[in-house]
């Protein structure tokens, strides 16, 4: 590790749940990050800052002015512009040596499994269901750690799902698309509640990277701003799951 880094990731070598061996597995880590928005943006930030070694955004989106209320790595200035390339040197201006790798494009069944190539583990922070499903299918096949997020007007919640570790999948939790699914563009959505979302979500992936504390695996952390409760409640596997049961 060079004196730069040990600079850098001081608080986190001071940490005993982490120290150097932690800090190296965080910058040999790949992380894939589907979604730049709402969710990604503080997650991806975070995971910048604590050091990742390569982080591969993916979004097909391009950054409008009413993102600017709840996605913090964005600008006024980048307006316009793709959202995984404001990103990328969003996150550059932070750390230079994380590599970032772009994909504008929609996250499919066809195209996942490329995309997670090589990856350790991989962050859904997207707003639809069909999307949701194919990354968690992906991730099965895969045998990588998912790492969702998801969000709704004050309200949040993430979750860690790794079958091949023993806990459910996503389907566990989400067995269909919901017949009342609304976006935030209709239902409006607090700014803040992302940022917290999207901050557990990097505090998740770096637990799983380091081996520190216990993931949120077979739980879902929820969080109610308007009280400012947190709970977590068990999320048992599903035997009759369509995509993980038997």
């Amino acid at each position: 590790m060079r004196q730069t880094d040990i600079d850098r990731q001081a608080r986190h070598i001071l940490l005993k749940e982490i120290g150097g061996p932690g800090q190296a597995r965080l910058g040999a880590a790949h992380a894939v990050l589907i979604g730049a928005g709402g969710l990604g943006a503080p997650a991806a930030l975070y995971l910048a800052a604590a050091g990742i070694g390569k982080l591969t955004l993916v979004d097909a989106d391009t950054v409008s002015l009413d993102n600017l209320q709840r996605q913090v790595l964005f600008r006024t200035a980048d307006v316009g512009r793709s959202k995984v390339e404001a990103a990328r040197d969003g996150l550059h201006a932070l750390d230079p040596d994380v590599e970032i790798v772009t994909a504008p494009v929609l996250a499919t069944p066809e195209n996942l499994d490329d995309l997670l190539q090589g990856a350790d583990l991989v962050l859904d922070g997207c707003d639809d269901f069909a999307t949701r499903f194919a990354v968690n299918a992906a991730a099965m096949a895969a045998r990588i750690p998912l790492v969702s997020g998801a969000v709704g007007r004050w309200d949040g919640q993430v979750s860690t799902f790794a079958p091949h570790l023993g806990g459910p999948c996503y389907r566990c939790l989400v067995p269909a698309i919901p017949p009342d699914a609304e976006s935030c563009a209709v239902t409006g959505i607090v700014g803040a509640i992302t940022g917290i979302t999207g901050t557990l979500m990097a505090l998740e992936a770096i637990k799983l990277i380091t081996g520190a504390g216990e993931p949120l695996i077979g739980r879902v952390q929820i969080i109610d701003g308007l009280s400012g409760a947190l709970r977590t409640i068990k999320l048992a596997r599903d035997a009759h799951c369509t995509a993980c049961g038997g």
